[in-house]
């Protein structure tokens, strides 16, 4: 059996070539028909479009990111062939910051950091609280497990039904309002698509506890921001810790800065030097995959865009 043609764009890295001959392939130019193309700059939405056109024979794509929303909304995904992406490639390590990004919340380490006097104690302890995990990919899974020594009380919301690790509930979207109350962390860590944009709105954010947080590590335009800003003014819930912001990256002088309740990272929850092993091995196993005709991990559905 022929050894599957790949191509890699918009450039050739190192680590991306092994692992396409570790996994069985064959890295060949755009211009010499692949079967495949392993696309790395998740920023480089019209590089792949070009691409696209110049390989009309490529069969598979797989992507470097986990979610592929830029890719919806350029109007690349298609059922013409198949896609990949990394979700769930990088989950233990955005679930880890996910987790500290918590802890430091509820810890108050962004007053403590920078405080130049002793000040008063405070805190909260995550042991045996109660929390919500919006999603049920491979970053919850990952969370979950991380939080399980913290003995919480988790509700995973999700579109399946199925019981994840952990949890000691799933519920649908719908009944994201109703698990909200009573919970002392919130975390955002699902797929971006039509569905969620917004999820964590005014109402979302009135009904949360006026000590509990909001950890969002999946993408910024899943909160309102407005309405979180207004939330953390009036100390309706405890604050809000963000890896990911919407409008990214967040302009300087905007209020989530000033705000005491407010902690931000720059989108670092999976840095490059993290995820470089991480996808590389995706790409090894999507490509024995390949050319197996076996199923390939981190699929994505051209119909529900993710």
């Amino acid at each position: 059996m022929p050894l599957p043609r790949i191509a890699i764009g918009p450039r050739a890295a190192s680590f991306a070539r092994s692992a396409v001959d570790e996994g069985g392939g064959e890295v060949v130019g755009l211009d010499e028909e692949p079967d495949a193309l392993v696309w790395l700059d998740a920023g480089d939405v019209d590089g792949l479009r070009v691409a696209l056109e110049a390989a009309p024979r490529v069969r598979w794509v797989q992507l470097p990111f986990a979610g592929v929303e830029r890719v919806v909304e350029a109007g690349i995904l298609d059922d013409r062939r198949q896609w990949s992406c990394a979700k769930g490639a990088y989950a233990d390590p955005v679930a880890e910051h996910a987790l500290a990004l918590a802890l430091a919340g509820l810890r108050l380490l962004r007053l403590r950091v920078t405080a130049q006097s002793w000040g008063d104690p405070a805190g909260t302890s995550l042991f045996d609280q109660r929390v919500v995990v919006l999603g049920g990919g491979g970053i919850a899974t990952s969370l979950l497990d991380l939080l399980r020594p913290f003995r919480v009380e988790a509700t995973v919301v999700r579109r399946s039904s199925d019981p994840l690790p952990g949890a000691a509930r799933t519920v649908a979207p719908e009944a994201l309002r109703d698990v909200l109350p009573g919970a002392l962390v919130v975390f955002v860590a699902l797929a971006l698509s039509p569905a969620t944009t917004g999820i964590i709105g005014a109402d979302e954010l009135g009904r949360m506890d006026r000590g509990s947080w909001l950890v969002n590590v999946a993408r910024g335009r899943h909160v309102d921001t407005d309405a979180l800003v207004a939330a953390l003014v009036a100390g309706t819930i405890g604050g809000a810790a963000l890896d990911v912001t919407d409008p990214e990256p967040l302009p300087d002088g905007h209020p989530l800065w000033e705000l005491p309740n407010c902690i931000i990272t720059p989108h670092t929850a999976d840095t490059i030097d993290m995820i470089r092993p991480l996808l590389a091995e995706r790409i090894r196993d999507n490509v024995s995959r390949f050319a197996r005709e076996a199923p390939l991990v981190g699929a994505v559905d051209p119909e529900a865009g993710y």
